[in-house]
């Protein structure tokens, strides 16, 4: 869709603002409510994953059960246990094997028990605390296993300052070079009031939580809720409280097809480089045709010309016409065979093209999203004032929102191939990844060209042709996302 931005001069500082107060995902929960309508022939959904929401007190059982049963293994107590799952990120097994073959490396692994019995720093019946050293009665000295001993109100003050700081399972021992950490029941005794050792609890719990393989604290603000899954992947799971969509690996925004790794680089280097890439942001390019200036005022890259109706690619400025053969050569970088015998400015040169022309393209998909959102809701308006204007009912037209609904879900997954494709490397394998991809873009394109006319349109109830017509592309697009994530999404 486009506009004559001579036209519309005085609104498009207006659209300006109110695009950025979008972010990604404002479409609610688009992958939800969508199987049942969209009839694929690949039944096998790579992006299918069990897991669990757990309440603080669940998670709190789920714990404990295994501090117990470790424990038990061991011959251990509970809180010695817990220092050992936790450095060992709670791999029991892996923690029996290694109990059978040998327990007292274990236990120094996990700096629960020193590697071997350390002197006492003083002897007699009075001793000088090694902090403040002050002489006390032997009895008032506290040692961990390590047997460096210090006085009770040196190790308070150590605990205290340390939970204040925000530490819970890595608090150790104060001697010099002493790795020793401290178990809870050492811990506790020592704060000198109620609301320390809740702080201190609260701590423990983060720390079990995030050293768990099949644990994680949902992102959300404030959120008590943990996920619990069997097996840990790069997965998409979302929050039953808080509706927090995320990946389980890296608790980042869900970034399929790419894996955790490469968009963390993916993502600092388009922080690093944003000034590089400013223009980019530009909204407005020249029609192919009639130069006038175009802005992009909705998701689709299927672009018309408002004044001459010329039809072209907003990416590409191709002619739309033959941008159906053409849409490979659209997504695909042609990398330069010949770069590595060239100059060093020759080969930066290269490096910046490459990496602007993925960039546009994540952009672009980006700013597409946040348009399409704006497309969601005026179709939610729509079909109310329909339904309210007794022109069907809302299970005539609710099928322009599962539309829209599909169209973000899968262009969602199209921005995130743009991270994977820059990094991976050239090969048969990227060739059938571009293919596919630029399947996908194909079909996505095709979909949000149809979602925008449906959206315009004015009329009563809708026709069987252009249902049937919508919700067959609907199937192609979903169709071609599948394929591509199961071919190419971590597994």
């Amino acid at each position: 869709m486009s506009v004559d931005m001579s036209s519309q001069a005085s609104d498009s500082n207006e659209e300006f603002e109110d695009d950025e107060d979008i972010v990604e995902g404002d479409i609610p929960d688009y992958y939800d409510g969508l199987d049942d309508d969209v009839a694929i022939e690949e039944p096998f959904d790579p992006e299918e994953y069990q897991f669990n929401c757990l309440t603080y007190r669940e998670s709190q059982r789920v714990l404990t059960e295994e501090f117990n049963n470790v424990a038990s293994a061991l011959k251990v107590s509970p809180a010695v246990a817990k220092l050992v799952l936790v450095h060992f990120h709670w791999q029991v097994s892996q923690i029996l094997e290694r109990y059978k073959s040998n327990s007292s490396q274990l236990l120094c692994e996990a700096h629960a028990q020193p590697t071997s019995i350390c002197r006492s720093l003083t002897a007699g019946t009075s001793q000088q605390c090694g902090v403040c050293l002050q002489l006390v009665r032997r009895d008032a000295l506290l040692s961990l296993p390590c047997q460096h001993s210090f006085c009770k109100a040196c190790w308070e003050q150590h605990c205290t300052v340390l939970v204040k700081d925000g530490v819970g399972v890595e608090i150790s021992c104060m001697a010099q070079e002493c790795s020793l950490r401290m178990p809870d029941d050492f811990v506790l005794p020592l704060l000198p009031s109620e609301e320390l050792k809740d702080k201190y609890r609260r701590y423990l719990f983060r720390d079990y939580v995030e050293s768990h393989f099949q644990l994680q604290l949902c992102p959300g603000a404030d959120c008590p809720i943990v996920i619990q899954v069997q097996k840990p992947r790069a997965r998409r799971v979302q929050c039953s409280l808080c509706e927090e969509v995320f990946c389980f690996k890296c608790r980042q925004m869900y970034h399929a097809p790419t894996d955790c790794a490469t968009i963390r680089k993916w993502l600092t280097k388009c922080a690093d480089d944003s000034e590089t890439a400013n223009y980019i942001s530009a909204h407005t390019k020249d029609c192919p045709k009639c130069n006038i200036c175009i802005e992009k005022n909705g998701g689709c890259n299927h672009m018309q010309c408002s004044k001459c109706k010329h039809d072209f690619c907003w990416m590409c400025l191709g002619d739309w016409k033959t941008h159906g053969s053409e849409y490979y050569e659209c997504s695909r970088y042609k990398e330069n065979p010949d770069i590595v015998n060239q100059s060093q400015q020759a080969q930066a040169r290269e490096a910046l093209k490459k990496y602007l022309f993925y960039f546009e393209r994540w952009e672009n998909h980006n700013k597409s999203l946040q348009l399409e959102a704006q497309t969601y809701q005026r179709i939610q308006e729509k079909i109310q004032e329909r339904v309210m204007n007794n022109l069907g009912t809302w299970i005539d037209w609710q099928y322009l929102q599962n539309a829209a609904k599909l169209l973000a879900k899968c262009r969602y997954t199209l921005q995130y191939t743009y991270p994977y494709a820059y990094y991976m490397e050239s090969g048969p394998r990227k060739k059938l990844f571009e293919y596919q991809q630029a399947q996908l873009e194909a079909e996505i394109e095709n979909l949000s060209w149809k979602v925008e006319r449906a959206d315009s349109y004015e009329r009563g109830e809708p026709s069987a042709n252009d249902r049937g017509d919508l919700e067959n592309q609907m199937h192609i697009a979903e169709q071609k996302r599948r394929t591509l994530l199961k071919d190419f999404h971590d597994t």
